[in-house]
């Protein structure tokens, strides 16, 4: 019978990867808890509706990448593809919304049908904030202040830069996409065929093609910022006044559009060279008609995204993951003979309760006193506690060093957890 493998553009993390996500995880939590952000968790599938509503029809996600089917009552399922569309629904079905300022964080599996290569697959992994109920280009630059605070943390900074531009409104943007179809129009047979289509469907995307003769084209296109209204030059003008006096550095990307259809006002993404050609390891922006689009009341929102596995690549790449993200176990036990198993379960319980910082490590399954010491060294413990017939007999514990200095030696077993506390420099919980 063949062997089941997982489908293709979807990874098993292996016991030694996970170490790598989990520190990314925990140092994106521990920051946005510095910044006041509170945690929300949707569910991986959503009504599809909910997506061709916000993403947009005519994008590639839509169009193109979607998980959908139809499940046992005729309803559309779609696989989430991105995290935005799924926080504003719950937000709004859940009353977290109208008339109040939220910072949500999120992060988990998304699922798009592309085709997989490194760095991106078809089930990938985010890390996002969603922000809602501010108007202001200040929240705009706190949610880039938290990101770059970010990349501080894992040791990125000199590694990313920070692109920015304005859409404007939905009225400046429309004025600039007529004039952008008009100019195009001119070249229309000399475009790439992915930009003759979204000359009809959606032209904006044109601005970040990859095909050089189409980026000729562009060259002489109409810009962007010379059709945004006054509220949005100020809007942007305040967020990059204040990206100044915090020493964020950015460029002004004039052809900086992002793919999906709700955004307005301020759009930015963090690029990097690190991983050979440019790519993006965080992108947002402003999408303040978003939740009434949906269904609520006219909601202000700001928000980004992070690909964990480019910022997994990145640290491994760089060689800034710490030495210590999957440490061995302080003390490994092992028993030997007739009925001993028991009473070293009952040590290792007592060590893992009156030493809650100590990492101590049970070698079950029985074996020889010379296979268990095997396993005892390869788990990389510093100690190992040896319990044979005789210390299960008198109550006693035989204490090796494996990777550290000292002497064995045999104690009482109510004086091991004093013993080891000393040894690994920790204190031991009064009982």
């Amino acid at each position: 019978m063949a062997r089941i493998q997982a489908i293709r553009g979807m990874n098993d993390l292996l016991p030694g990867q996970t170490p790598a996500w989990r520190y990314l995880e925990n140092t994106a939590a521990e920051v946005f808890s510095r910044y006041g952000y509170d945690e929300i968790r949707t569910p991986v599938l959503e009504q599809t509706e909910l997506f061709k509503r916000s993403i947009g029809e005519v994008t590639d996600i839509v169009e193109k990448e979607m998980y959908t089917f139809e499940d046992r009552n005729g309803d559309s399922l779609t696989l989430r593809p991105e995290g935005t569309a799924g926080v504003v629904r719950a937000g709004e079905q859940h009353g977290l919304l109208f008339n109040q300022v939220q910072r949500l964080w999120y992060r988990g599996p998304m699922f798009r049908h592309e085709r997989p290569q490194k760095g991106r697959y078809r089930q990938f992994h985010q890390i996002g904030a969603e922000c809602f109920g501010m108007a202001g280009p200040d929240i705009d630059a706190e949610v880039i202040l938290l990101t770059a605070r970010l990349w501080k943390h894992l040791g990125l900074t000199e590694h990313v830069r920070l692109e920015l531009n304005s859409l404007g409104s939905n009225e400046a943007r429309a004025r600039y996409r007529d004039a952008l179809v008009s100019y195009l129009r001119q070249y229309e047979s000399d475009l790439d065929e992915d930009s003759r289509r979204r000359l009809n469907t959606n032209p904006l995307r044109i601005l970040d093609t990859k095909d050089p003769e189409t980026r000729k084209i562009l060259t002489d296109a109409p810009v962007l910022t010379d059709y945004l209204d006054e509220a949005s030059r100020a809007h942007f003008e305040g967020l990059c006044q204040a990206l100044d006096a915090c020493g964020v550095r950015y460029v002004v990307n004039p052809a900086l559009v992002r793919g999906l259809d709700y955004y307005c006002l301020t759009v930015f993404e963090w690029v990097t060279d690190a991983l050979g050609a440019q790519g993006t390891v965080c992108a947002g922006g402003r999408y303040d008609g978003l939740v009434a689009q949906l269904g609520g009341k006219p909601t202000p929102a700001v928000g980004f995204a992070m690909g964990v596995e480019r910022l997994i690549l990145m640290l491994e790449s760089l060689g800034l993951l710490p030495e210590d993200i999957n440490p061995a176990p302080d003390a490994a036990v092992i028993a030997v003979g007739q009925g001993t198993q028991t009473y070293a379960l009952t040590v290792a319980e007592d060590l893992r309760t009156a030493l809650p910082a100590a990492r101590i490590q049970q070698i079950c399954g029985g074996g020889s006193f010379k296979s268990q010491m095997k396993k005892a060294d390869k788990s990389g413990a510093r100690w190992v506690l040896i319990i044979g017939e005789n210390e299960a007999a008198a109550g006693q514990v035989t204490v090796k060093p494996l990777r550290a200095e000292g002497e064995q030696q045999t104690l009482e077993k109510n004086a091991v957890n004093a013993y080891l506390a000393r040894c690994l420099g920790i204190e031991a919980e009064k009982s």
